[in-house]
């Protein structure tokens, strides 16, 4: 992997992590679409991608560092027992990263396999799209709860959900906004939750992939592999700034867009395997 091409995949992660488009998708298509020569079933092209993912999540706990801060002094205050917000909030996202995290270190083999099919993903990114369409439609029948009102039961539903992003494809962001308006939440709220969430399972995925980098040969410096770290995490920095004032604003038909775009990047790189 070139200097460009790996600060290209840097921009493109920190991006379509938060946005709901499927950044390990992106990461599969863009080197087919671009003609790029890339070994996607070599361990470090993995690891790579999770060290940017490692980059998001600082971007994350940064753009959060209030909130997190508050959790973390609540939850310990109130000695781990739900009698404040902060720490019943704290629960709630133990709750959700469980699934994840267990799916992904029992299916981690079979799910590298998905890398190899561009075809598949597509696929999957079309399907992503018409999810995000239909979340829109969910929103209009509930909403309005805030995140204290979020049942545990609740936020374990949105951690399932949130397993299905380990297939390529599948945004992690967008089934978890749907899952959270399922809930009765509002956009507000759910990307809320679903961005705090994200903090812990990605950083976790990252630290778990980044000493593969240290160890035989890879495509990519670690030198290279962290400076994309930094740019992946000033990308989704913005990002996430861009999509907290988005929602904020659009109470209908948020998700609309981004599901015309994944049908249609979908659609397109299907056509242009078929040419």
């Amino acid at each position: 992997m070139s200097t460009l091409q790996a600060i290209i995949f840097a921009m493109m992660q920190g991006i379509s992590e938060l946005f709901p488009i499927s950044s390990l998708g992106h990461g599969v298509i863009l080197p087919d679409l671009l003609h790029w020569h890339l070994n996607r079933q070599e361990p470090s092209f993995l690891s790579f991608m999770v060290v940017l993912h490692l980059g998001t999540a600082t971007a994350l706990l940064l753009y959060f560092r209030r909130d997190w801060i508050n959790l973390i002094s609540g939850f310990f205050h109130a000695k781990a027992r739900p009698t404040n917000p902060e720490s019943r909030l704290v629960l709630r996202l133990i709750v959700g990263t469980v699934p994840a995290g267990l799916l992904g270190l029992l299916l981690e083999k079979k799910l590298r396999m998905l890398f190899g099919s561009t075809s598949l993903i597509l696929g999957v990114l079309i399907v992503n799209g018409i999810i995000l369409i239909a979340g829109d439609f969910l929103r209009r029948k509930r909403g309005g709860l805030n995140l204290d009102q979020l049942s545990y039961g609740g936020a374990l539903k949105i951690g399932l959900v949130q397993a299905l992003a380990l297939i390529p494809g599948i945004s992690r962001s967008g089934v978890t906004l749907i899952a959270g308006l399922h809930q009765g939440l509002d956009y507000a709220a759910s990307a809320r939750f679903s961005f705090l969430l994200a903090t812990p399972i990605i950083g976790a995925a990252g630290l778990l992939e980044v000493p593969k980098l240290l160890h035989g040969h890879t495509q990519i410096s670690l030198s290279l592999a962290l400076i994309c770290g930094v740019v992946s995490g000033i990308c989704a920095y913005l990002s996430t700034w861009g999509l907290m004032r988005y929602f904020n604003k659009h109470e209908v038909q948020a998700l609309r867009p981004f599901g015309w775009y994944c049908i249609g990047l979908g659609c397109l790189g299907l056509a242009l395997k078929l040419l």
